[in-house]
């Protein structure tokens, strides 16, 4: 190594004489290829989730909640990256780095530092987010240490103590074996001069030790071992499999001396870094030991100090010289700024200055010193790199801005970039230093230490204000992204690029026979509109084609704004909207819109981010024609549309563009009365063939005009969009008419001029919402459904993919309305046969736009005035029962998008179909977090999958609507349908992804929803001995109420109360079990169950609750069941308590009443002792979740009471635990049974799971559901959450105490562990979100303080509250096991309702118990669950309680119209038992199984159809409807055929007798 100080003085003799011009100049010039460019993260910076997934506390966690950052703010949430993998990685991709650096949480994957606790949730997160990088096309580099310790390492001295090696090297290790397989470049510590100086040294930073004496340089003695360690383990185990590289980022200063003059200020800038840099690199890219300047100048103080010593230097011992010299595969440096130096007298003072005898200031030109960066690179590679050559990674460079004023265009950011990276790029061309990568600091704001949140390094600006943690680019992102793009700073390539990537051949379908009326496509309505709710919407799993085409939709007068800029014309849109009085809310306009004229790099940013290989946009015809023809050519509104074309080209997205999108130029409407004048259409091909001419050679997909159904209806019949004319009768046709011509003028020129150069496609978007007949099985209807579609999307597809006329419907219509209005001619032009023939085919694909659809009716309207909604006669009316949104008449009806493509494959010939608009909005306060737009993509797209793979649709491509927030028309900016939010107060308009933009490029990743592993359906069986079993309750099947001495319960009372049950209905005599115990045992040997669950009725045994008055009867009652089931070898399973409160308890408070607990003591106690020789599997309480909400808490349940649910489950727990040890303690030994508690939850997933918001909700709803019952009994007392909150918030309202009851040491002890398996109902899974309440709602809601939804998608069930949800299942069963150590797992009830008409063919069911039956066998083989017996609710339909007999979940059917009450099987039934034979699911591709060919006992159920008498046939009504049209249509036939014929004959004697006379004359 040569002498350092020769080499400062080298290199600052190099640039010292450099003037201001030439120290500045711009180098225009690009970085070599393969350069690397890169941004970065740091774990505790960004990630948030301090305590989730088990991981450890850090000295930064300790930090923050000591109060010692900025404001007492605390890295817990940060940008909550730990929930935002996909969201990160969408910027990633977006600004275009091929590498991405961040750090590991040490305590994240180790909670103590140690191997021995790793968190596997931990290691998870790492692996998402490196496979993430990985599929996205980017390298991760991983820093090991970023300054977070682990608190508990820390507690045993931190980097201080020696013992920190091993374990950094024991986490190192994992790291490489665990990552370095995918992870090929690694920092083993990022400016460790800072843990050094500022832990452990100033005390600023985390740990906070102040200490500069000793332990800064220890920890640095320790960090340098701790860093060749991990190299060596790397060297040794990993380098040759994994190939990769090691090194260290070391932060570093430029220093100069502040009188150059001056050889002490000179040495004393030489001292500076050393005591930086030096200190680490000198070890390691040295001679392996720290540098002389540095020791010696210790030392002197040490001689000079010798009462207060300023600094102790550890010594290296040869060997670990040797260890740590050349441990680095390349030199990382972070550096941010220079400082000038003075050479002072440190005297006696501990730290750098002190101890080196020199003072820092900031630099004359500030704190940005670009020039610093270049003279620091040949520094280093002049003192570090000479021997061992090894390239510089600049792993660290940025500047901090406010977190306050224009937080979004930071154009100090950007000079600051602008001026680093050029200085680097000099020291790349320049001076030949090896610099190979460039990494800003950073991608995100985030904690910054000791600032807190003050200090913003982010290229996105995040908004910690609210819980999403939205990011928005700033404009040093756009910049930054420029700069990767070109490499550098060369001149930028002006020439326009010519594609060659593309040639698309039309495989557009020929000329076919018109429709006829109605048109056969009606048979789509045969074929859907019957189908069930399973059938509708079970979700189909699977991928489009390869070539599939995603994108995005966009438009020019919605985004583009510059609205006059260079040499624009005003469309109509602009006439509209610049004064006024337009009608649209809060006069907007699109004056400035999205800006996107200005902001179009912004734009393809977004489109990076989403991954798509097409966007859509619209030329405005006015910014490169101002008065619309071609003499008026604005060049700069060409040049506009060239960069975007070639931005898109340069990122491989397909520009699709549109021609006229709305927006007609003012001249043309004011000349020539717009699209009413024919000229338009000559008009329009000028402008046509200018953009095929000019855009052509990238442009390879145009569409001509974007729904020319609102052009002509909108803008000319009703006048709601501009020109506004309001000519209904008349206008909307011919506009209509010249549109097409103008169409198919504009097809033949490129097909004529430029299609076999330029190879693309040409086709018209054409709106089209689905229309149902009111009555599909109704002619009528269907003909009205019929003139619905011909009339919107038949009126312009006809005559382009057809014959090149309108469809004989709208023809038929029209001219029969304008007879009847006395016209002498139909108002609907008639187009020739030249116009026909020059029409039709002239599209290459069929575009639809799709957003909702109605139901048609026949109607009859009136005649007068002229009207195209008079010409329909039909009525449109909404799917009441499908999803709302903002607009009005506008609902989300996912399932008609298969149908119209169905339709248009049908009607159309099966053409390519690409979907060009498809969305949904949000109103204006809906801004990130857009569920609905999500169910909508998620359900929407998945029906454009099911056409394309179930039914052979030729769908081609999908297109979402829209990239961004944008001017809505006459909606103004009151409702958004972007993918990315747009802030239009702020005159940047930053554009921010919304949650639906990452789950779009999820699915564009994905092309489609290819099924995930979870859902894979599991072959196999389960547990030998494992117990089948189905389900009833005493009150819900028995009757009987009043029979034999039974006493009234809470139920029977309620039901008797007007109001309270569904129609009325009551359990007087419910199936009537009492007296069927024979028909009940006989269908329970029919399912080959092995055993049976059902409830005692308490008031039965004890008509007035307690002891003092035995029910013999009711016990007999009991008694036989039990027998009848044991001598059928079927297990009972016995419920002591299924909600049915005898009333006389009840008058005295019951479950309320602290008696109740002896109460129900005794009264399990005197069931034990008659009937526990009989019963060996006991369950205290049903659902005592259900008793304290429903009953108690909300009164929706019997006895109907409200606000008493926490006193009620304290007591419904004490009641249990008392009972388990009366059992336990009287007859346990003698009976051999086991005892337990039915726990019923349903699974709450976060509604949103990229917001740690909606997971602390999804948490909070789990213990307040399930936790409120199994945390007392499985571990002691209530869920420390909800006493926390309870209690919080019953002291925030002014309540003495928490108004959860609490449980003495005593209880806790007798009810810990009163289980002997873990009892479980399961039904739904829902979607969790956090709502705030107020302080007065001092009730459970508000204390959960959680809202919950359905995924729209889950399939529907006969009751509300029941979504099937087979993942839940599993989820939840695993819950258990995590949190209550694995218990043995009962499932005791799991089933699926139905409501309204009886259908035996429960194809639901079947569905519902094979998937959900599948997931505890998942549980089982796959998680290690311990589930012991399925039971499947219930055994047959019966009194649901408030809903009475109008749910229906029983696997028999009761036919409740005869008094006999039968139990009939459904399909269900059989399916059930044929799982049950075969205790599980045999893989059928292992053949039949044995258990498949026995019988199933419960047989399937005779199908009864109903057949009519047609001419001695017996046939379907539905088949002899149509014999009858046919037999009808025959003899029409046959009548006109006569009557042709006697018309011929009479013709022909007519004709013979006139010639028989002339040639009689001729004879004369």
């Amino acid at each position: 190594m040569s002498d350092l100080r020769n080499s400062y003085q080298t290199v600052w003799d190099k640039f010292r004489g450099q003037t201001a011009a030439d120290r500045d100049a711009f180098l225009t010039d690009s970085f070599p290829n393969g350069f690397q460019w890169a941004t970065s993260s740091e774990s505790f910076k960004v990630e948030g989730g301090w305590s989730v997934g088990g991981k450890g506390e850090t000295i930064w966690d300790r930090f923050g909640h000591q109060g010692q950052a900025f404001e007492n703010q605390t890295a817990d949430l940060a940008c909550d990256s730990y929930r935002k993998v996909i969201y990160d990685v969408y910027l990633l991709r977006s600004l275009q780095v091929n590498t991405f650096q961040f750090s590991i949480s040490w305590a994240r994957i180790f909670p103590s530092g140690h191997k021995d606790s790793q968190s596997e949730d931990g290691v998870r997160y790492y692996n998402s987010l490196i496979d993430t990088l990985i599929e996205s096309g980017i390298k991760p580099i991983v820093t090991l240490y970023h300054w977070d310790l682990p608190q508990s390492l820390q507690d045993r001295g931190g980097w201080a103590d020696a013992s920190i090696v091993e374990a950094f090297k024991e986490y190192a290790d994992f790291c490489f074996s665990e990552f370095g397989d995918r992870v090929k470049t690694w920092n083993t510590f990022s400016s460790p001069w800072v843990v050094s100086h500022a832990g452990y040294g100033t005390g600023e930073h985390a740990p906070g030790v102040k200490d500069y004496v000793t332990a800064a340089y220890q920890v640095t003695h320790n960090i340098l071992k701790s860093h060749a360690e991990a190299w060596h383990v790397y060297s040794d185990k990993y380098r040759t499999a994994q190939q990769g590289q090691v090194g260290i980022a070391l932060n570093a200063d430029w220093a100069e001396p502040a009188d150059p003059s001056k050889s002490e200020d000179v040495a004393a800038a030489e001292r500076y870094l050393e005591f930086m840099l030096g200190w680490f690199a000198h070890p390691i890219f040295g001679a392996g030991d720290y540098p002389s300047i540095l020791k010696t100048q210790i030392e002197e103080k040490r001689a000079a100090c010798p009462s207060s010593v300023p600094a102790i230097l550890p010594t290296f011992t040869p060997a670990e010289i040797t260890r740590i010299r050349g441990t680095a595969d390349f030199f990382g440096l972070n550096h941010y700024t220079s400082r000038v130096i003075t050479h002072v007298d440190g005297g006696c003072v501990a730290g750098p200055e002190g101890v080196g005898n020199f003072r820092s200031a900031v630099h004359p030109s500030g704190s940005s010193v670009p020039f610093g960066l270049r003279r620091l690179l040949n520094y280093i590679s002049t003192v570090y790199l000479q021997t061992r050559k090894v390239p510089i990674y600049i792993t660290g460079n940025g500047m901090p801005t406010e977190y306050t004023g224009d937080v979004i265009n930071d154009q100090s950011r950007i000079q600051y970039l602008r001026s680093y990276i050029n200085e680097a790029l000099k020291a790349v061309k320049q001076d030949s230093v090896d610099v190979q990568r460039f990494t800003v600091q950073s991608l995100l704001d985030g904690f910054e230490g000791p600032q807190g949140y003050s200090e913003r390094f982010g290229l996105h600006y995040v908004n910690f204000d609210l819980p999403d943690r939205p990011r928005t680019p700033k404009q040093s992102a756009y910049f930054y992204s420029e700069v990767i793009e070109k490499n550098g700073f060369a001149p930028q390539n002006t020439v326009f690029h010519s594609s060659q990537e593309k040639k698309l051949k039309s495989k557009k379908v020929g000329p076919l026979p018109p429709s006829t009326v109605p048109s056969s496509a009606k048979d789509v309505w045969r074929k859907f509109s019957g189908q069930t709710v399973l059938e509708r919407k079970l979700y189909h799993f699977g991928t489009f084609p390869d070539d599939f085409s995603w994108g995005v939709s966009s438009s020019a007068y919605q985004i583009e704004g510059g609205w006059n800029a260079d040499g624009k014309g005003p469309s109509v849109w602009d006439t509209l909207t610049s004064t006024g009085g337009s009608g649209v809310p809060e006069d907007a306009n699109g004056q400035v819109a999205c800006d996107s004229y200005n902001r179009f790099k912004e734009d393809v940013y977004m489109l990076r981010g989403l991954r798509v290989n097409s966007y859509r946009f619209s030329i405005s015809w006015s910014r490169i024609f101002p008065n619309g023809r071609r003499s008026s050519l604005n060049q700069k509104g060409v040049d506009y549309y060239n960069n975007l074309i070639n931005s898109l080209v340069e990122a491989n997205i397909s520009p699709i563009v549109t021609l006229y999108h709305y927006d007609l130029p003012t001249a043309l409407q004011t000349e020539l009365n717009g699209w009413e004048n024919p000229e338009m259409i000559d008009i329009f091909n000028e402008y046509a063939d200018f953009c095929f001419a000019t855009f052509g050679d990238r442009v390879k997909f145009w569409i001509t005009f974007q729904q020319p159904y609102t052009i002509a209806w909108l803008g000319y019949g009703i006048g709601q969009y501009p020109p506004r004319i309001r000519n209904p009768g008349t206008a909307p046709y011919q506009v209509g008419h010249n549109l097409i011509k103008a169409h198919a003028t504009a097809y033949h020129t490129y097909d004529d001029k430029y299609r076999g150069s330029q190879f693309g496609k040409v086709s018209i978007a054409l709106n089209a919402d689905w229309i149902e007949p009111a009555d599909a099985n109704n002619p009528r209807e269907i003909y009205a459904a019929d003139r619905a579609m011909q009339f919107q999307l038949g009126w312009f597809a006809h005559p382009i993919f057809k014959n090149g006329d309108y469809p004989d419907a709208l023809k038929w219509q029209v001219g029969n309305k304008s007879e009847l209005q006395e016209l002498s001619e139909s108002r609907l032009p008639s187009f020739s046969e030249e116009d026909k023939n020059f029409i039709k085919g002239t599209a290459d694909m069929f575009c639809t736009n799709h957003y909702t659809s109605r139901i048609a009716g026949h109607a009859i309207t009136a005649i007068n005035p002229p009207s195209m909604e008079n010409d329909y006669d039909f009525t449109l009316s909404e799917m009441f029962d499908q999803p709302t949104t903002p607009i009005e008449n506008q609902r989300a009806v996912s399932h008609g998008l298969r149908r119209l493509l169905n339709w248009i494959k049908e009607e159309y010939g099966n053409p390519e179909i690409y979907i060009t608009e498809n969305g949904v909005t949000s109103d204006r306060w809906t801004t990130f977090d857009d569920t609905d737009r999500i169910f909508l993509y998620k359900t929407y797209i998945d029906e454009a999958l099911k056409a394309q793979n179930l039914d052979g649709v030729n769908v081609k491509g999908y297109m979402a609507t829209s990239l961004m927030d944008s001017f809505e028309w006459t909606r103004g900016y009151l409702f958004a349908y972007g993918l990315h939010h747009v802030d239009f107060t702020n005159p940047n308009r930053p554009r921010t992804p919304k949650r639906s933009a990452h789950y779009y490029s999820q699915i564009v990743k994905d092309n489609g929803f290819p099924i995930p592993e979870d859902d894979k359906f599991l072959y196999g069986h389960f547990p030998e001995g494992f117990r089948w079993s189905t389900s009833s309750s005493a009150y819900q099947i028995e009757g009987g109420w009043r029979a034999d001495g039974k006493g009234l319960s809470i139920w029977d009372e309620f039901s008797h109360t007007p109001s309270k049950v569904h129609n009325s209905d009551t359990g007087d005599i419910g199936c009537n079990s009492y007296n069927k115990i024979t028909e009940d045992v006989e269908v329970l040997k029919r399912l080959k169950v092995t055993s049976y669950r059902f409830s005692i009725s308490w008031s039965r045994v004890l008509p007035d609750g307690t002891i003092n008055n035995i029910n013999e009867a009711g016990l007999n009652y009991y008694h036989r069941l039990l027998d009848a089931l044991l001598a059928e070898n079927i297990e009972p399973q016995v419920t002591l308590y299924h909600w049915d409160l005898p009333l006389a308890l009840q008058k005295d408070g019951g479950w309320e009443n602290d008696t109740i607990v002896q109460r129900f003591k005794e009264y399990a106690d005197l069931i034990f002792e008659r009937l526990g020789p009989k019963v060996k599997f006991w369950i205290t309480h049903n659902e005592a979740w259900i008793v304290a909400y429903l009953g108690y808490g909300v009164g929706a349940f019997a006895p109907g009471l409200v606000g008493n649910q926490y006193i009620t489950a304290h007591n419904l727990i004490r009641s249990h635990a008392e009972a388990w040890h009366v059992y336990n303690d009287k007859y346990r030994a003698t009976q051999n049974g086991i005892i337990s508690i039915t726990i019923n939850s349903e699974w709450a997933d976060p509604r949103n799971p990229y917001k740690h918001e909606d997971w602390v909700a999804q948490e909070r709803y789990m213990q307040f559901f399930i936790g409120w019952f199994a945390h007392p009994i499985f571990r002691g007392d209530y869920p420390e959450l909800m006493k926390k909150v309870v209690r919080e918030r019953s002291l925030a309202a002014g309540l003495p105490k928490s108004r959860l009851p609490e449980f003495t040491p005593e209880e806790i002890a007798r009810i810990n562990g009163t289980h002997d398996y873990f009892g479980f109902n399961f039904y739904t899974g829902v979607l969790g979100f956090h709502i705030e309440q107020p302080l007065d709602q001092q009730t459970y809601e508000g204390d959960r303080s959680v809202a919950f939804i359905p995924d729209r998608s889950w399939i529907d069930s006969g009751s509300s509250w029941l979504k099937i949800t087979p993942f839940a299942f599993r989820r939840l069963l695993k819950f258990i096991k995590d949190n209550y150590g694995n218990p043995p797992v009962y499932v005791t009830e799991n089933g699926i309702s139905e409501a309204g008409e009886v259908d035996l063919n429960d194809a639901h069911r079947i569905y519902f118990y094979e998937h959900y039956i599948d997931e505890a066998l998942k549980a089982i083989r796959l998680d290690g669950v311990d589930v012991r017996g399925y039971t499947a609710w219930s055994l047959m339909d019966n009194f649901e309680w408030a809903s009475g007999y109008s749910e229906r979940f029983g696997l028999f059917y009761v036919n409740r119209s005869d008094p006999n009450l039968p139990r009939i099987p459904k399909a269900s039934a059989a399916r059930y038992t044929s799982i049950i034979m075969c205790n599980g699911f045999p893989d059928p591709d292992k053949g039949p199984h044995a258990c498949l060919k026995s019988g199933t006992g419960a047989d399937p159920p005779e199908t009864t159809v109903n057949k009519v008498d047609f001419l001695g046939l017996q046939l379907l009504p539905e088949d002899a409807e149509v014999g009858l049209y046919v037999l009808f249509a025959f003899l029409l036939v046959a009548v006109l055929s006569i009557i042709f014929a006697v018309y011929m004959v009479m013709k022909t004697k007519k004709k013979a007798r006139k010639m028989s006379s002339e040639m009689k004359m001729e004879k004369m």
